[in-house]
C-alpha cells in the first residue's frame, strides 16, 4: 500500500468527479422530458357521446381490476459496472496518470407486471366500448381564444378536433377552423 497512493488518491478523485457529470446531464434529459411531454397529445379511452364521468367511472374500475388481477411485482436490478480507464494529464510541463476505476452499476427497480396490468385495463376499456385515442393539442392561439369549458360528453372525432388543457387537469374537446 505504501508504493500506491497516487494511485489510490486517483481512484478517490475519479469516482468523486465521474459521478458529477452523469447526473447533471441526467438532469437537463429529465428537464427536456419534462417540456415535450407537456406538447404531448392527450391519450384518453373514446366513446362518441358519451359521458366523461363515466369513462372516468369505468376507468377507475377497469384499473382496479387490472391492479387486482396483476399486481405490481418490483424486481430490483442493476446495470453492470463501468471501467474508466486510466489517463494522463500534463499541464505546464507536469505530467501524472490517474488510475482507471470502476463506476458503479446504477440500482433500480421494475415492475415485471406492468404490461400485463396496462394490457388488461386496455382490454377492459375495450369490452366497455371504448377505444384508445391519441387528440393533438391546440393552437396557443385557438386556446387563448376560446373561454375554458369542460368537455362533459365525448363530441364526434374529426382531422380537425383538437384538445384545451389545463393546469388543473380540465380539458376540452374543441374543432380547429379549416
Amino acid at each position: 500500500m505504501a508504493d500506491g497512493p497516487h494511485t489510490v488518491n486517483s481512484i478517490v478523485l475519479g469516482s468523486q468527479s465521474g459521478h458529477f457529470i452523469p447526473m447533471v446531464w441526467f438532469r437537463i434529459l429529465l428537464l427536456g422530458g419534462s417540456l415535450l411531454a407537456a406538447c404531448a397529445p392527450m391519450e384518453l379511452y373514446y366513446q362518441s357521446g358519451g359521458s366523461v364521468a363515466r369513462m372516468q367511472d369505468n376507468l377507475l374500475s377497469c384499473e382496479v381490476a387490472a391492479l387486482r388481477d396483476a399486481p405490481v411485482a418490483s424486481e430490483i436490478r442493476r446495470r453492470p459496472p463501468v471501467f474508466v480507464p486510466p489517463r494522463r494529464y500534463c499541464t505546464g510541463g507536469h505530467c501524472y496518470h490517474r488510475g482507471g476505476y470502476f463506476v458503479d452499476g446504477q440500482v433500480y427497480t421494475v415492475d415485471v407486471n406492468a404490461r400485463l396490468r396496462g394490457d388488461l385495463e386496455a382490454r377492459c376499456m375495450r369490452n366497455k366500448g371504448y377505444t384508445p385515442v391519441e387528440i393533438p393539442d391546440c393552437p396557443a392561439r385557438l386556446a387563448r381564444e376560446i373561454s375554458p369549458t369542460q368537455t362533459d360528453v365525448m363530441p364526434p372525432l374529426t382531422p380537425a378536433s383538437c384538445v384545451i388543457r389545463d393546469r388543473s387537469g380540465m380539458w376540452q374537446i374543441v374543432e380547429t377552423a379549416p
